[in-house]
């Protein structure tokens, strides 16, 4: 198993009628401490109660949190969380919050030197503090996975542009696609047209966009692979790209075949929308059982 640190937001998202706990880089990292590999993070939280319940979840959850600070002067991250009829949620991200003042330590350089990968999204990249600490360490990398978040009005082309050419691998959906292609100045309307233009542009060989209920698209050295999609009732599609990412990262890295790593984050992902909240508990055999294996 491979030794990964998540950098960024660790947050509450707030429901109509409960909360959970949240964020993309921390969705990513207890979905790839249940599949065994050695998960650190970096990030921040407040000195209050919501801060050391988030930390006590983490620690169950076998994730290394001894780069996680506590700020006296910001408090622990929240995000209002609205859900359409369909389950898909929009959000309403609380600014400042303690992720967003990560400061680099030597720890978290050492935690970041030391590991296989290096997973970060563009959220965390909103204040300028946290986004020169990424900036810093993804220069120290091994291999750096870059997943889109892009929530209006925090993020900018010139950050999504500096990370996707810093990125090793990188993951869309696929209205994120779209968006960065026609940015970048892309004539193309396929998906995987513009898949290949971003690859091309940004020097990534390694690309993987979702596509919702439809499945997702891989792009790895030049060869594509596909995914459609599981048949499934969504409850709420919270954290599902995370636990999808999680799960192909964990498969890629510890050798598993592109298609194979694909069909069985399809599977994650698909499984995750039809329960409620971002890390619903999932072992091995329930998901095998899913994929008909």
């Amino acid at each position: 198993m491979k030794k990964i640190v998540c950098f960024g937001e660790i947050l509450w998202d707030v429901f109509p009628t409960h909360k959970k706990i949240g964020g993309a880089p921390l969705n990513v990292a207890s979905r790839l401490s249940s599949f065994n590999n050695s998960v650190s993070m970096i990030s921040a939280i407040g000195n209050d109660e919501r801060g050391k319940k988030l930390l006590r979840y983490l620690n169950d959850n076998n994730i290394n949190t001894s780069c996680i600070e506590t700020l006296n002067d910001y408090k622990t991250g929240k995000v209002k969380v609205m859900l359409n009829e369909k389950g898909s949620a929009s959000y309403d991200i609380k600014f400042p919050r303690a992720w967003d003042k990560i400061s680099l330590t030597e720890s978290s350089k050492n935690a970041v030197k030391n590991a296989d990968a290096f997973v970060f999204g563009s959220l965390v990249a909103r204040d300028e503090t946290s986004r020169k600490t990424l900036y810093d360490l993804v220069e120290i990398a091994n291999y750096n996975i870059f997943d889109l978040n892009l929530r209006t009005p925090y993020y900018t082309q010139d950050v999504l542009t500096h990370l996707m050419e810093k990125a090793d691998f990188i993951k869309f959906n696929d209205e994120e696609l779209y968006e960065v292609s026609d940015y970048l100045g892309s004539k193309y309307n396929g998906l995987e047209q513009n898949l290949k233009f971003i690859s091309e542009k940004t020097n990534t060989k390694n690309i993987c966009v979702t596509k919702g209920e439809h499945g997702a698209v891989l792009l790895q050295n030049d060869n594509l692979y596909y995914n459609s999609g599981y048949q499934i009732k969504v409850i709420d599609t919270v954290g599902a790209g995370d636990s999808f990412l999680a799960s192909l990262t964990s498969q890629l890295l510890n050798g598993e075949k592109p298609q194979k790593a694909i069909d069985f984050a399809c599977a994650v992902g698909a499984l995750v929308a039809q329960n409620e909240g971002a890390n619903p508990k999932l072992s091995t055999s329930e998901i095998k059982k899913f994929m008909n294996l």
